[in-house]
């Protein structure tokens, strides 16, 4: 910071003092006397402190985010309880961890210490906020593991309980019906002609001269998304999930405009889960509660695949449309699929490389 900003901090943070102190009449600089707490004055100097510091000593972006924050969460003790937003122990631990959620880094780059900070973080904070307690993993991509996805177009009768067992899974927002699966319900003969589908019918299934097919994000090993994202809030995990940090998008939907195969959802508002319905068990990549104005997208349900499960669309699926798995394990189901069926991916002439197929009995 520039020595005009030092000054600026010094020169505020010293004239809150002297105001301080010139508001009581006795003359004391430490102590009490009766009617006014001059404790304060030492805590707010403690704050002072706290700013020179960080200034002062040479230190890179992240450590000086991270003494700021601590010195500021210092100086909240000073606040008398009249004008304080904090409370009580918890509340200042609640502010604690708010400030350093908001300095923390993009997940991407992070150690496994710091990614298990957060996760930490974030499992208390939802404690001090509910009194109820959740499961939140930050499990890495496993070695020799790569995932891909293959849905059968014959066995697809257009149920949607994919969708549901999807929106649950992932706690998805429920007053918009924010859907990361689409069923698309296509006449026969016509091909695969998305402009023509019916992605919203309300009648009995399967519906006679028809069939489905569904489409989610296609975890791209090329994918559009991430190159246009200027944050890097969106990348490729060595498993091939294509992944979100939700606190480090900023909401400008580049990737949603890139993605040619409508894998991205935007959230317009805070997701609104009934606790109740909330599932519990999270990662911080996947299923974890967001916050309002960031991209959403199917993780493959990476709190699942990770701990070595099918996603929740597949589970669901009542027909076995659906499969999954490790595309490096030469014995798994998809890889028999990708060996003995006439496969195909959409839009292969743009170089995408989805690792999701298509197939028919």
């Amino acid at each position: 910071m520039s020595s005009n900003n030092k000054k600026w901090f010094s020169l505020n943070i010293g004239r809150k003092n002297q105001e301080t102190s010139s508001s009581c009449s006795c003359g004391k600089q430490s102590g009490g006397c009766g009617g006014h707490n001059h404790e304060e004055t030492d805590k707010i100097e403690e704050r002072k402190n706290g700013f020179e510091q960080v200034f002062d000593v040479k230190m890179d972006r992240r450590s000086a985010f991270k003494q700021l924050a601590a010195s500021l969460a210092i100086g909240a003790g000073a606040v008398s309880t009249s004008c304080s937003m904090f409370s009580g122990d918890e509340s200042k631990e609640k502010a604690q961890i708010d400030w350093e959620e908001q300095f923390k880094g993009n997940y991407k780059l992070m150690t496994d210490e710091e990614k298990q900070a957060t996760v930490d973080r974030l499992v208390r904070s939802y404690q001090l906020r509910t009194g109820k307690t959740i499961n939140m993993s930050a499990k890495n991509a496993e070695e020799n593991v790569l995932f891909g996805y293959a849905f059968n177009i014959s066995k697809c009768q257009g149920y949607m309980d994919c969708v549901s067992a999807c929106v649950e899974e992932n706690n998805q927002d429920r007053n918009s019906q924010m859907q990361y699966i689409r069923i698309h319900e296509m006449k026969d003969g016509n091909g695969f002609n998305f402009s023509e589908a019916d992605d919203n019918y309300y009648h009995e299934v399967p519906a006679e001269g028809h069939f489905y097919m569904g489409t989610q994000c296609f975890h791209c090993d090329n994918p559009p998304c991430v190159n246009v994202c200027p944050v890097q809030a969106t990348w490729r995990e060595d498993d091939g999930l294509v992944v979100v940090d939700y606190d480090w998008c900023v909401g400008c939907r580049y990737c949603m405009a890139a993605c040619p195969y409508d894998g991205r959802r935007f959230n317009w508002s805070k997701p609104e889960v009934p606790e109740e319905e909330i599932n519990k068990n999270q990662h911080y990549l996947g299923n974890r509660l967001r916050k309002k104005g960031v991209m959403e997208k199917c993780t493959f349900c990476v709190q699942r695949s990770r701990a070595g499960k099918n996603p929740a669309c597949v589970e669901a699926c009542p027909t076995g449309a659906r499969i999954f798995g490790n595309l490096l394990d030469p014995n798994s189901t998809i890889r028999w699929v990708l060996e003995n069926k006439k496969v195909f991916r959409l839009k292969e002439d743009l170089g995408t490389e989805p690792k999701f197929w298509y197939f028919m009995d």
